[in-house]
C-alpha cells in the first residue's frame, strides 16, 4: 500500500512531526532549562557551571524545577515540529525535479526555508519559555522597576507580557531567531540526511537500524548548534531583559562584562541535550511515518 493511499503527505508530516516534537520536549526540557539559566544569569554569576545550576535548582525547587516552562514547548513544539516537517517536506518537493534524489545542498536549502517559517512560531513560544524558566520564585521585575508576583503559568505569562509590551511584545527577538534558525536548520537537515546516507551505504541490505536513526538524529542536533549558538545566547538575553533596546546592546554588554566566552554560556547542557532530544525527535518521527505507511 502506498503512503498516499492511507495518509496524504501533508498529514503524515503533521502527525509524525507532532509526535517527534513531544518526544523532544520530554527528553530535552531539563537540560534546556539549565542552558537558559546559564545563558541569562547576571554578572557576577549565580552558578559556577551546569552541574552547580542543576544542584541548586533541584535543591531549591525539587526535580519539578527542571521542567519549569515545559507547557509552552509541550503545547507548542509539537505543533511547531509538525509545521517544520510539513514545510521541509513541501520545500523538498518544490526543489525536486523529475523524482530525482535531492542533493545534500538542496536538502539544506529546504531546511533553511523551513527554519525561516519556523522562526515566527518559535519566537513567542521560546519567549514565554525563557520567562518561566528563569523567573525568581519571589517575583519578576516589571517595567516600572518594581517586583511583581511570579507568573502563575504560561497563560498568565502571555497575558502580562502582552499587557506590558503589546501584542508584538511576544515576538520580541524575532530577528535573532531568524539569524539562528535559518543556518541552524540548514545544518540540522544536512547532518541528518548525510548520516542516514552514510549509514545506509554501510549496510549490506541498505536498511537503517534503530541505532542508525538514533545516531543520525542525535548527531544532527550537534550540527544545528555549530552555526547558531551565539545567536541563541543573544536571543535569550534580549527576550529575558526588556531593558535592552537592541541586539547590539546585548552583544556589547555581554562582551564587556563577561568576555567572548559569554556567547557560549550554557553550551555544555545544550550539547548534552542536543543528542538525546534530537535522537528522540527523529526516531519518533521516523517511527510515526512508518506506522502510517
Amino acid at each position: 500500500m502506498s503512503n498516499e493511499s492511507k495518509f496524504p503527505k501533508v498529514a503524515q508530516d503533521l502527525i509524525a512531526g507532532t509526535v517527534g516534537g513531544w518526544a523532544q520536549v520530554i527528553v530535552g526540557q531539563p537540560l534546556d532549562t539549565i542552558k537558559v539559566r546559564l545563558q541569562t544569569q547576571p554578572s557576577p554569576p549565580l552558578y559556577k557551571n551546569a552541574t552547580d545550576c542543576f544542584r541548586q535548582l533541584v535543591k531549591q525547587e525539587g526535580p519539578k524545577g527542571l521542567y519549569r516552562g515545559v507547557m509552552p514547548p509541550l503545547a507548542g513544539i509539537g505543533f511547531c515540529n509538525a509545521v517544520m516537517f510539513t514545510c521541509n517536506g513541501y520545500f523538498r518537493r518544490m526543489l525536486q525535479k523529475d523524482d530525482k534524489v535531492l542533493s545534500i545542498f538542496q536538502i539544506g536549502v529546504a531546511g533553511s526555508l523551513a527554519g525561516f517559517v519556523m522562526s515566527f512560531l518559535n519566537c513567542p513560544i521560546e519567549l514565554l519559555k525563557v520567562k518561566l524558566q528563569i523567573q525568581d520564585p519571589k517575583g519578576v521585575m516589571g517595567l516600572n522597576g518594581k517586583l511583581e508576583p511570579p507568573f502563575k503559568g504560561v497563560i498568565d505569562c502571555g497575558i502580562r507580557s502582552v499587557r506590558a509590551q503589546g501584542f508584538l511584545g511576544i515576538y520580541r527577538g524575532t530577528g535573532m531567531t531568524l539569524l539562528r534558525d535559518v543556518p541552524g536548520y540548514f545544518a540540522y537537515f544536512v547532518g541528518y540526511e548525510s548520516l542516514k546516507r552514510l549509514f545506509q551505504s554501510m549496510r549490506e541490505d541498505g536498511e537503517l537500524t534503530t541505532f542508525d536513526l538514533l545516531m543520525a538524529g542525535g548527531l544532527s542536533g550537534f550540527a544545528a548548534w555549530v552555526p547558531s549558538y551565539p545567536q541563541d545566547v543573544i536571543k535569550s538575553c534580549y527576550q529575558n531583559d526588556i531593558s535592552y533596546k537592541s541586539y547590539g546592546q546585548v552583544f556589547k554588554k555581554l562582551l564587556k562584562t563577561k568576555g567572548p566566552k559569554a556567547f557560549f554560556n550554557g553550551i555544555a547542557p545544550a550539547m548534552a541535550r542536543a543528542f538525546p532530544a534530537n535522537a528522540a525527535t527523529f526516531f519518533a518521527y521516523e517511527m510515526a511515518m512508518k506506522a502510517m505507511q
